[in-house]
């Protein structure tokens, strides 16, 4: 998890972009267990302007990109979770089989919801037309950026930390914008850097229903309804 947590850290930092701590040393404990070492910052009185965040975050997106594709070069973990990280050159492909195929996978292990797992499946082999005029080009992302995973240092500048990175669509960025925070001028900034693509707004709940998952296999069942409800909606706009 530490070593996993170092690389994006330095994958993130080496943009030169939005302020993380940087990355030092990880290793074992003697005693067991293990250690990361990093930068530390002085964090300011709140979580930082809006805009700017918007801004340095897809000045990060811009910059960092990929020519091995989507992925990463270690797997890592969203909050306690397993994400697997195997190369691939397909965003649809990637995306339904190592982020909804494998926490569907979960759930059907922990709860066997098998209602979910069947609907979700659907869902997975019939994405393709939500992304119809889209550009699918491999971003570096944070991966988890939610409310706690964003501050501003004493300078007011935002700082961004704990991440789960890998790079995907630069749209997935915004899969828990339900507990981010992001509001309009976030937006604004954003896609001044990162123009907004066709089709973004169809796209925005399927980005939120791999977290919903995750919290519905790390937390338990009072998060199963937001994820039914979005794989539910999805199959009738698909209807399929």
């Amino acid at each position: 998890m530490f070593e996993g947590e170092a690389i994006g850290l330095g994958a993130m930092y080496a943009t030169k972009s939005i302020r993380v701590p940087r990355p030092f040393k990880v290793g074992p404990l003697p005693t067991g267990g293990s250690f990361i070492i990093m930068e530390f910052i002085e964090f300011g009185s709140s979580r930082g302007n809006q805009s700017d965040l918007g801004r340095k975050l897809a000045e990060m997106h811009k910059a960092a990109k990929s020519d091995k594709g989507f992925g990463f070069d270690v797997d890592n973990t969203i909050g306690s979770t397993p994400q697997i990280n195997t190369w691939s050159s397909d965003w649809i492909e990637f995306f339904a089989e190592h982020r909804l195929g494998y926490q569907l996978k979960l759930a059907l292990e922990a709860y066997g919801d098998s209602d979910m797992f069947g609907k979700g499946q659907r869902l997975m082999k019939n994405m393709q037309p939500l992304f119809e005029g889209s550009v699918l080009e491999p971003c570096l992302l944070h991966g988890d950026l939610w409310s706690g995973n964003i501050s501003s240092d004493k300078n007011g500048d935002p700082v961004i930390l704990d991440p789960a990175c890998y790079y995907g669509h630069n749209e997935a960025e915004f899969g828990m914008s339900w507990c981010a925070g992001f509001g309009g001028s976030f937006y604004d900034s954003y896609f001044k850097v990162m123009p907004k693509q066709p089709g973004f707004e169809k796209r925005r709940d399927l980005y939120m229903l791999y977290h919903y998952l995750n919290h519905y296999n790390l937390f338990g069942y009072g998060y199963r309804s937001s994820a039914m409800s979005i794989i539910d909606d999805y199959l009738r706009m698909l209807k399929v």
